[in-house]
C-alpha cells in the first residue's frame, strides 16, 4: 500500500516539457502544444495542406492518382520543434516519448469524424527484421498500440510484414522511394483480414510511398479499406521562383 501511494506522488511531480525545457506536469506543455500544433485544411486522402482559401477537400494529385488509402489523419507538420522530437523518439531509443506524441495522434483522430469506427483493426507499418532488431522498437507500433488501447479497438501488429530490406528512404527522390519499396511489404500468413477496415499507423508521411505499398498489401490480403493515422506529415518543398 506505502508502495503504491508513492509511486502515485512521484507520478504526480512535475517534469520539464519536451519542447521548452520548461516545468510542466506533462511531457508537453500545454503553451508548447497550442503554439506548435495548428490546425489547417489539408487533403483528406494524402493530408497535405489545402491552404485556407481551398474550395475542395482533396488535392489534384489525389483526384488525379488517388492512393489506395481512402483516408489520412494527422496531427502536424513534420518541422520544427517535432522533427528533432520524433528523431529522438526513433532514433535515440527514447520509447517514453511514445506517451508523449500520440496523444497528439489521438487529439487529431477526434477531430475527424470520419476517422474513427469501432470495428477497425489497427495495424503498424512494419519494419524490416534487421531494421527492428538495430532499433530495438517499432515506433509505429509505439504509437498504434495506445491509440487501439484508448478506442478499445481490435491491433495486429504482426499483421503486416517487410519482406524486403530496403535501404534508407530519406535521402532518395520519390522515385525512387518507389523502386525501392516495390513489392516490400506482404500480409502475414495468418492476418485474417478478409473484410476488415485497416486502421495503417505511422509516424511520418513524406512521399507516401510507404504508406501506398503497405495499405496495396493489405488490400491485396482481402482488407475492405485502409484509413491512414501518421503522426506527422512532411510538407512539400517550397518551389522558387519561375524562370523568366
Amino acid at each position: 500500500m506505502l508502495a503504491h501511494a508513492f509511486a502515485n506522488a512521484l507520478a504526480s511531480w512535475p517534469g520539464r516539457c519536451e519542447l521548452c525545457r520548461g516545468w510542466s506536469a506533462h511531457a508537453l506543455c500545454r503553451p508548447c502544444v497550442a503554439r506548435h500544433v495548428l490546425r489547417q485544411p489539408r487533403c483528406v486522402r494524402c493530408a497535405l495542406p489545402l491552404g485556407s482559401a481551398a474550395s475542395a477537400s482533396v488535392c489534384g494529385r489525389c483526384l488525379r492518382d488517388p492512393p489506395p488509402y481512402e483516408r489520412t489523419v494527422c496531427a502536424l507538420d513534420y518541422g520544427f520543434p517535432w522533427d528533432r522530437l520524433i528523431a529522438e523518439f526513433k532514433f535515440g531509443r527514447r520509447t517514453e516519448l511514445a506517451a508523449a506524441l500520440a496523444p497528439l495522434l489521438d487529439d487529431a483522430i477526434a477531430h475527424d469524424a470520419a476517422a474513427l469506427r469501432s470495428d477497425l483493426v489497427v495495424v503498424p507499418v512494419p519494419l524490416a527484421p534487421a531494421r527492428l532488431a538495430e532499433r530495438g522498437f517499432n515506433q509505429a507500433w509505439e504509437l498504434a498500440r495506445r491509440l487501439a488501447r484508448w478506442h478499445r479497438l481490435r491491433s495486429r501488429p504482426a499483421a503486416l510484414r517487410r519482406v524486403l530490406a530496403a535501404a534508407p528512404q530519406a535521402a532518395l527522390t520519390r522515385a525512387e522511394r518507389e523502386r525501392n519499396l516495390r513489392n516490400a511489404f506482404a500480409p502475414a500468413p495468418d492476418a485474417a483480414l478478409d473484410g476488415a477496415h485497416v486502421a495503417l499507423v505511422d509516424d511520418v508521411l513524406t512521399t507516401g510511398t510507404t504508406a501506398r505499398e503497405a495499405a496495396a498489401a493489405l488490400l491485396r490480403a482481402g482488407a475492405a479499406s485502409v484509413r491512414l493515422w501518421v503522426l506527422a506529415r512532411t510538407p512539400e518543398p517550397a518551389r522558387g521562383p519561375r524562370a523568366q
